[in-house]
């Protein structure tokens, strides 16, 4: 099946990733209003996919419009092949170092902005559940600025099964949550880790917090103790990667 992307960005990337696997690219016809930021943009999109042998086609915007569904396509859309969605076997196999996983983020922008995040601090895997979550849509793609070209994405339909599958192949699984006694930077990460964020407000079901081998905070400051999920996932990811990229150090020191 086929899927669209819209944005700049997001197009760019796909672009630079998938290449001539992609089925078509849609830039806004000139209106001949001069050289703003975007159509500077939307010509090396179309110089970038003419490279790789994709077929570029110049539309009316209002074309574009209705593609995007009110989606903010910023004069650039293109078709390509489904996203590659793996299972929890899958993930396992590949012995991961850190795993995100979200549980009910149904927010397509807090999806896409987790994504962003994640590929930023080089996790090997975003995990999520089929019910309860935003759909991999445009307007997820977009949210993630492109990186989502970048990411490993794991589906599956039991969260609690997946957590506990981590658990018994050695990873620890820590969850977020802002009334959690232990703060993220006082626990050690520099093994392999799943970082569980939850809706922002619920937070994590009871259920999937019985899965995690320990639940942590932030080190945030009140009367902000809880934070948007996206950002939450952003700075624990960013712990994480310090501790692991810390004990990498350790071990190139030793070994020296």
């Amino acid at each position: 099946m086929a899927r669209l992307i819209i944005g700049i960005q997001p197009v760019r990337e796909a672009i630079r990733v998938h290449g001539s696997s992609i089925e078509r690219v849609l830039l806004v016809r000139s209106s001949g209003g001069g050289s703003s930021k975007d159509s500077r943009a939307i010509d090396g999109i179309a110089l970038a996919a003419q490279a790789c042998g994709v077929e570029v086609r110049r539309v009316d915007r209002g074309e574009l419009d209705k593609m995007a569904r009110g989606g903010s396509h910023q004069g650039a859309i293109a078709i390509a092949e489904d996203l590659a969605v793996y299972s929890v076997s899958d993930l396992l196999a590949s012995n991961p170092a850190l795993v995100v996983v979200l549980d009910r983020i149904t927010d397509p922008q807090n999806f896409g902005a987790i994504i962003r995040s994640a590929v930023a601090f080089e996790a090997d895997w975003i995990l999520w559940p089929e019910h309860d979550s935003a759909p991999l849509s445009p307007a997820t793609f977009r949210a993630s600025a492109g990186a989502i070209e970048h990411a490993r994405l794991c589906k599956v339909t039991s969260l609690t099964s997946a957590l506990q599958a981590m658990r018994a192949e050695g990873i620890s699984v820590i969850g977020l949550a802002g009334d959690a006694s232990v703060r993220i930077n006082e626990i050690a990460l520099g093994n392999p880790t799943a970082i569980v964020v939850g809706a922002e407000g619920s937070g994590l079901r009871k259920g999937v917090r019985n899965c995690c081998d320990q639940m942590a905070r932030l080190p945030t400051s009140p009367p902000f103790g809880v934070l948007n999920a996206s950002v939450s996932a952003g700075i624990a990811l960013y712990e994480v990667r310090r501790q692991h990229n810390a004990k990498f150090s350790m071990i190139q020191t030793l070994a020296e």
